[in-house]
């Protein structure tokens, strides 16, 4: 079993910054995908960003390139995603999981289908 528990979310002004933060419990994390996905008030969930816990490579959505970092913390078991150039179509609910079983490609860890586990989520809202 593994528990996610997502914290760091709030009320930001366009322009502004958050991180966000996911501690993982449960079990011994070596080769596993994190990942970050979100979803807006009457849209379907999306993916954000996503690493690889032991080889470190990431991916992103086009629409959050040059502004997220997805990074991760092996001893401390926590995956942040830094939001930078936070836009008011930023705002949703953050969602971490995790996928035990990563794919062979990293285009690949977009398929929400593939994450085991999730954690409840934290809200961000980005005012205009």
């Amino acid at each position: 079993q593994v528990q996610l528990v997502e914290s760091g979310g709030g009320l930001v002004q366009t322009g502004g910054s958050l991180r966000l933060s996911c501690a993982a419990s449960g079990r011994t994390f070596s080769n596993v995908v994190m990942g970050w996905f979100r979803q807006a008030p009457g849209k379907e969930r999306e993916f954000v960003a996503a690493i690889n816990w032991s080889a470190g490579s990431t991916y992103y959505t086009d629409s959050v390139k040059g502004r997220f970092t997805i990074s991760r913390d092996n001893a401390k078991k926590m995956v942040y995603l830094q939001m930078n150039s936070l836009k008011p179509e930023d705002t949703a609910v953050y969602y971490c999981a995790a996928d035990l079983q990563p794919p062979l490609y990293v285009t690949w860890y977009t398929n929400q289908k593939r994450y085991d586990y999730w954690g409840q989520g934290t809200q961000v809202t980005v005012s205009s």
